[in-house]
């Protein structure tokens, strides 16, 4: 009998799927459309990447896992840390993903940023600036998946349609919506 590949998702209040149906998170989304078994998801809205480390080791995943999702990073930025901190405490974060994975980075795939600046929440903020963090932390996140061998998935420009599509967004009017999380998975999918 074949055995699933064990995948682990690692982030924030989009892996956990903040105002959507369980069956909408975007890992359990992937999971399905790579017949792969129900995801380890740790995950949890509002956290940062010290916060997710500090999960990390609380839930003690134990490895090897076939696939492992990071994404992490959008609180960082909303509380206005800089991005010298992100880029050290991402790395680290990457690196327990990769050992994660059985010390294979090829396993790993990092998912951008998406860009929360479009959304409705967002309405009386600049939007530009959002925008340029958001694009910073992109490229350290995109530039540390490079140096690790992991894989990058970049869902950030399917975010930014948001701006013109208001079903892209959850009924929270800040995190996206199912419909959004489906137009992930190819792009994540393409990665594996």
């Amino acid at each position: 009998m074949k055995q699933s590949v064990r995948y682990l998702a690692l982030g924030d209040s989009y892996t956990i799927g903040e105002s959507v149906a369980p069956e909408d998170r975007w890992p359990v989304l992937l999971a399905k459309d790579l017949h792969l078994g129900e995801p380890q998801i740790i995950a949890k809205t509002g956290w940062t990447t010290d916060e997710l480390n500090a999960a990390i080791d609380r839930a003690n995943p134990q490895g090897p896992y076939g696939l492992v999702t990071l994404l992490i990073g959008v609180n960082n930025q909303y509380r206005g840390r800089s991005a010298e901190q992100y880029r050290g405490e991402f790395r680290a974060l990457l690196q327990r993903a990769v050992s994660f994975a059985g010390g294979n980075a090829g396993h790993v795939i990092v998912v951008s940023i998406p860009d929360w600046g479009v959304t409705p929440f967002a309405k009386d903020r600049d939007k530009a600036k959002i925008a340029r963090e958001i694009d910073e932390f992109n490229a350290i996140n995109r530039d540390e998946a490079a140096k690790a061998g992991a894989r990058y998935a970049d869902i950030t420009p399917i975010s930014r349609r948001a701006a013109d599509d208001p079903s892209l967004v959850a009924p929270d009017g800040l995190h996206p919506s199912g419909k959004m999380y489906r137009e992930w998975i190819p792009v994540i999918r393409q990665q594996r």
